[in-house]
């Protein structure tokens, strides 16, 4: 009996030639080689070696992948001819070749990390397996199936590529995200600190300037209530010196405290501006920038086009006066500018604010770095309301700070 053994799409099968018959009396001479017509018939190629590593047969598809046609194939030492040498071009050794050490060593092996070599000098990517012939116990060859895997190469490579670019793209926002934590965690802190120094700061006007206005006034009355209580014994003379000394102390108390309405006012205002209440925003707004425009001696162009019959939210308000605040604070800190152009349009349900100085200007670098305190605070208050603050900046050519806000639920 005489067995022939080969792989299908990997799977090791036995055909048994001798006692292969037709089934019926209609089968044809072309039925009587079922080997053949399979081995012809498949889109993987399939040869077998003997023990010199001479193919004894290859099939038709097998031979085009490597580029040759069958009857070329047949004889020939398919290492040399098809697998001499790995991928880099480097020269591979018949010893090592998996594909004879399958009929050398008895064992079956499966390889999808090495080329094949065509007829015209181009290799192509290779998942093979080598099974042994046995014929009587004895090892008398190898059968090899191999396909070209260049597409799956090809979708393996872009999947990693795929995985490479997503790995750096999650790399790059966790990076993005811990800076931002970061920055977040850095503005938490400064924000403590400003809120502590302004604690500090109040409660040291407070204290010197009520504090010593308070004690001023508390020693003027003992002063008046004592000299009350000496007036019944003193000349007419006398009398008369005292009540004029009486309407200089009461003068002077008079004046200490207005001091003191004063201060308590501008202390107040600080803590929280009451124009907003009495005024509401617009007002507000105009207030402040005559306000610092006098104090710094500089030229405001205002433009405010808006519905001023139309309020805020409170919270909205604030925020949105706050970094009006800051933005001018930011020119009479460093822009040295003559001129301040503030412009206010209310347009299709956002606000557009801007303030513009002609002063020394400052490299964008300035205005996006961690420590820059005053602009991470004006962000932050328009992202908790969905708006947006821009700023253009150019050395020797000023500054625009842009706020943009959009207004929901707006009472008109």
């Amino acid at each position: 009996m005489r067995v022939v053994a080969y792989s299908l799409h990997g799977v090791f099968m036995h055909l048994d030639l001798q006692h292969l018959k037709p089934v019926g009396s209609g089968v044809t001479d072309a039925w009587r080689d079922p080997l053949g017509l399979m081995l012809a018939s498949t889109g993987e190629g399939f040869f077998g070696v003997d023990l010199e590593g001479l193919c004894v047969f290859i099939n038709p598809a097998g031979a085009r992948m490597i580029g040759f046609e069958p009857h070329q194939v047949l004889g020939q030492n398919m290492h040399i001819l098809t697998h001499h040498s790995h991928g880099d071009g480097a020269h591979y050794p018949m010893d090592d070749c998996p594909i004879y050490n399958a009929f050398r060593q008895g064992q079956p092996c499966r390889i999808d990390r090495e080329v094949f070599w065509r007829q015209d000098g181009s290799s192509f990517p290779v998942e093979y397996s080598s099974y042994p012939v046995f014929d009587q116990g004895q090892v008398r060859g190898a059968v090899v199936t191999f396909v070209d895997i260049t597409a799956r190469k090809r979708a393996e490579d872009a999947l990693h590529q795929a995985k490479n670019d997503l790995e750096a793209r999650v790399a790059e926002r966790t990076h993005a995200l811990e800076t931002a934590l970061q920055q977040l965690r850095e503005l938490a802190a400064w924000s403590e600190t400003v809120r502590e120094e302004e604690r500090t700061r109040i409660a040291r006007e407070v204290h010197d300037e009520l504090g010593s206005l308070l004690v001023a006034l508390k020693m003027d009355v003992g002063w008046l209530d004592k000299r009350l209580s000496e007036q019944e014994q003193r000349a007419a003379i006398e009398a008369q010196r005292m009540r004029e000394k009486m309407r200089g102390k009461c003068q002077n108390m008079g004046r200490l405290i207005e001091n003191a309405v004063v201060n308590v006012g501008r202390i107040i205002t600080d803590l929280r501006p009451s124009i907003l209440d009495h005024q509401g925003l617009w007002g507000a707004l105009e207030w402040q920038a005559q306000e610092f425009v006098q104090s710094a001696e500089q030229v405001l162009k205002w433009r405010m086009d808006v519905n001023e019959q139309m309020e805020l939210p409170e919270p909205l308000a604030m925020a949105v006066f706050r970094i009006f605040q800051e933005m001018l604070s930011n020119i009479g800190r460093h822009a040295k500018a003559r001129t301040v152009d503030v412009d206010i349009v209310e347009r299709q349900g956002c606000l557009y604010l801007s303030v513009e100085d002609d002063g020394c200007g400052a490299d964008s670098e300035a205005f996006e770095s961690p420590q820059a305190y005053g602009i991470m605070g004006m962000r932050e208050r328009a992202r908790h309301f969905g708006g947006v603050v821009e700023i253009d900046s150019q050395r020797a050519r000023g500054t625009c700070m842009r706020l943009t806000m959009p207004l929901k639920e707006v009472t008109r």
